[in-house]
């Protein structure tokens, strides 16, 4: 690997988890995808994975660019298509994910479409009952996040300080809003979604499980234990709640604000097509 590029947290996690099983050939050395092993059942695991000779320079890192959102889409309907009338295959991402590839050539050839096309990919899955989970064992940063791994049923997160949760990186963070890096550090202690820590995202209701591991980066047989305990708990979980939304992210205390918000709109929808259907009788 080019020394440059970090050791992958989400290529050792996605080896750990599907142990023996063989990576399904036919995707960029960049997308990991594999059925495997969990709760005696076969599932499907996906990873992004820093990749040194990828043809886009932007997504060398982890990045997940262009070809990352069509190829994670395509292993998702792959298996939503496979599993048509019969049982629904679980799917585990392994979220170690740095951003989203900014270039100007990701920008032309619409990156936008490519990793909506991934978010839209496992959000099908889930709502048509493919139990979805997520493993944040890295970071978990900007688009990149949206379209691997946050529109899981269950979300679960090592608690280390590798692990991070944001829109943007600091430094970007702190050039769009006019401040150093310390004074944003320092604003995030009080505001949590600024915060890049996991227990700060916590606190934010999008996290079913926090695991804390002894080493995460060179896990341990206990540490293994536990994480793949939790996998099988959020398995069970999922399956127990015929609910297929997202809407027991809201109930975190500090979501009292995105209820209100969404409660309006749905008032203001409703009187505004109560209003077009007595316009219409009218005309």
């Amino acid at each position: 690997m080019n020394p440059s590029i970090a050791p992958s947290r989400g290529a050792l996690w996605f080896s750990i988890l599907t142990g023996d099983a063989t990576p399904i050939a036919g995707y960029p050395a960049s997308v990991r995808v594999a059925d495997a092993d969990l709760a005696g059942r076969r599932a499907r695991y996906l990873a992004v994975v820093p990749d040194p000779a990828n043809r886009f320079p932007r997504a060398r890192s982890g990045e997940v660019g262009l070809i990352e959102g069509w190829q994670l889409a395509r292993a998702v309907q792959e298996l939503m298509a496979a599993d048509r009338g019969a049982g629904k295959t679980p799917i585990v991402a392994v979220i170690d994910v740095a951003s989203q590839a900014y270039g100007r050539r990701e920008e032309a050839f619409g990156i936008h479409q490519a990793l909506a096309a991934a978010a839209g990919a496992y959000a099908q899955a889930r709502l048509a009952g493919h139990p979805v989970l997520g493993l944040i064992v890295g970071k978990a940063m900007s688009g990149a996040f949206l379209a691997h791994g946050y529109q899981a049923n269950r979300l679960i997160a090592i608690n280390d300080p590798a692990v991070t949760v944001h829109a943007m990186g600091k430094e970007s963070a702190a050039r769009i809003t006019l401040r150093s890096v310390d004074a944003l550090t320092a604003l995030a202690a009080t505001i949590p979604p600024m915060a890049y820590d996991i227990a700060s995202f916590a606190s934010l209701g999008l996290l079913w499980r926090c695991l804390t591991l002894d080493q995460p980066a060179q896990p341990s047989a206990a540490d293994i234990h536990t994480v793949e305990h939790s996998l099988r708990e959020a398995l069970a979980s999922v399956r127990a709640d015929p609910g297929r939304d997202l809407g027991s992210r809201l109930d975190a205390k500090h979501r009292r604000a995105s209820v209100t918000v969404r409660e309006m709109m749905r008032t203001q929808w409703s009187r505004d097509d109560s209003q077009a259907a007595m316009q219409l009788r009218l005309d």
